[in-house]
């Protein structure tokens, strides 16, 4: 009885270390997987049929787009730049990703998470204000500023923002710990989500008028990715 209790223990403890191991992306079980939109003749891996390696070429692994700045001429004043599997095909199963961020004077990259991923950033030019928010109860905020060659890490999921602190334009890159890392920029899904989200349910929740609520759905949210 008891040799049977420590099989069921050693069962269960192996299940949750699996569950554990696949909480971010899998490990690639090959070398690459250059993801590839036609199903003939290909393998589907983590969400993108796989081209066969025999026919992978440099320009799989390649994306030339963060040699140059994003539009910033918005009104959160910032651009994202990505470079996911949907820009590098050969970054599939390979679990990471980059974007580029410029930032107007007074930009703004606004309060967003990254559901798949965690995220290292360093600024190449320029001074950010930088933070992140841990999750309920203590939402306890985390700031930095940051300067040229300084590097900040937002932890995956968690709500975190970059603001242009200076008077000069400004350009960061992260890496992110996903080949699609996603992104929920946070007033453009609550206040801008289609359909919209019930006034009501969004003046109890912020205990606001509904009022104000109608007036920040009538709102164009930017999405600056």
């Amino acid at each position: 009885m008891a040799n049977s209790h420590y099989f069921t223990l050693t069962i269960a403890i192996l299940a949750l270390a699996s569950s554990l191991t696949y909480a971010s992306d899998p490990s690639p079980l090959q070398d690459f997987c250059v993801a590839l939109n036609d199903s003939k003749t290909a393998v589907f891996v983590n969400g993108k049929f796989c081209k066969n390696p025999k026919l992978a070429k440099a320009d799989d692994f390649f994306f030339s787009g963060l040699r140059n700045a994003g539009n910033t001429s918005n009104p959160v004043g910032s651009a994202v730049t990505q470079a996911n599997v949907a820009q590098i095909p050969g970054l599939n199963t390979l679990g990471i990703s980059l974007v580029r961020i410029d930032y107007a004077p007074n930009g703004l990259n606004p309060p967003h998470t990254h559901p798949r991923a965690t995220e290292a950033l360093i600024v190449l030019e320029g001074t950010l204000y930088v933070g992140f928010v841990t999750s309920n109860p203590e939402n306890r905020l985390f700031t930095k500023v940051l300067n040229k060659g300084d590097v900040f890490v937002f932890p995956e999921g968690l709500i975190h923002f970059q603001f242009n602190a200076g008077k000069t334009n400004a350009v960061a890159i992260a890496a992110l710990s996903s080949q699609n890392p996603g992104v929920i920029t946070i007033a453009n899904a609550v206040f801008g989500s289609n359909p919209p989200i019930s006034p009501d349910v969004l003046a109890k929740a912020f205990q606001v008028d509904k009022n104000v609520i109608d007036h920040l759905q009538g709102q164009l949210w930017w999405d600056n990715n």
